[in-house]
């Protein structure tokens, strides 16, 4: 398969050295300093494109690929609900692929499917209150985490007492915390902590008087984002449309009952 890359910093590295591991080519790669390599031969050639920036490059990186044919996997936050009704028209009317996700890690997808079970078990026990709680290195720009909203929403999806989510706290990489919202009882507090290189913890915690219940991921490293990105790659070359996490883990399923 060949790949593009757009944003080739630590991450596009990591997704460069995975690809190649497991026999890819990567054909072009766009980073801040060569923006006309979306005009190139090589980019146009590449069978999909990995995007990887910042959620200020992410959707003007997407629709210039769009406009080359090829198809993305982006894995930028930050900026995809703002653009959601637009990308899906994208994928159902103009014939465009789009794989976006708030995370890639395989371990992230499970700890999902644990997130939403739990959260249906304690439909039944009021006296738990779920609070969620991220984790992430000084160089990322959005709060919450796109990881973490998604969470949230799952958690909401299968709850019959929370209706959103809010930022509760914000820990700045100096230590200043800063409370941005008191939570209402039907609201999910998603606490925000910025601390050195921290690839990545979530944890969603359900508290009562008489004891508590966390679940946690702990990424412990930014492979598993790149794994998980180039295999996104390997599903969106076959497959066409809007697609995420769900269409992917499905197949794998699929594969697993067989």
């Amino acid at each position: 398969m060949k790949i593009a890359l757009i944003g080739y910093g630590k991450m596009g590295r990591m997704i460069e050295q995975v690809a190649l591991s497991r026999g890819h080519e990567v054909v072009c790669r766009i980073d801040v300093d060569n923006q006309d390599a979306f005009e190139s031969e090589a980019f146009r050639g590449a069978d999909v494109a990995i995007e990887f920036t910042a959620p200020t490059a992410a959707y003007d990186n997407v629709r210039r690929a769009f406009a080359a044919g090829v198809k993305v996997v982006s894995g930028s936050t930050g900026w995809y609900a703002g653009h959601e009704a637009e990308m899906r028209r994208c994928c159902t009317e103009e014939g465009k692929t789009l794989f976006w996700a708030s995370n890639f890690s395989v371990g992230v997808a499970l700890f999902g499917a644990l997130n939403k079970f739990l959260a249906r078990l304690m439909n039944g026990f009021p006296e738990y209150d779920a609070r969620m709680r991220e984790v992430h290195h000084v160089h990322k720009l959005d709060h919450p985490s796109g990881t973490a909203i998604t969470l949230a929403e799952q958690l909401i999806g299968e709850s019959t007492r929370k209706s959103k989510w809010t930022t509760g706290t914000m820990t700045a990489p100096d230590g200043t915390q800063t409370v941005e919202h008191t939570p209402a009882a039907d609201e999910v507090a998603i606490d925000c902590v910025r601390s050195g290189e921290v690839p990545g913890i979530h944890s969603i915690t359900w508290d009562s008087e008489a004891d508590s219940i966390t679940i946690t991921h702990d990424a412990h490293s930014r492979k598993g984002f790149a794994l998980g990105a180039v295999l996104a790659a390997e599903f969106t070359a076959t497959h066409t449309g809007l697609l995420g996490m769900d269409q992917m883990m499905a197949v794998w399923e699929a594969d697993i009952e067989k």
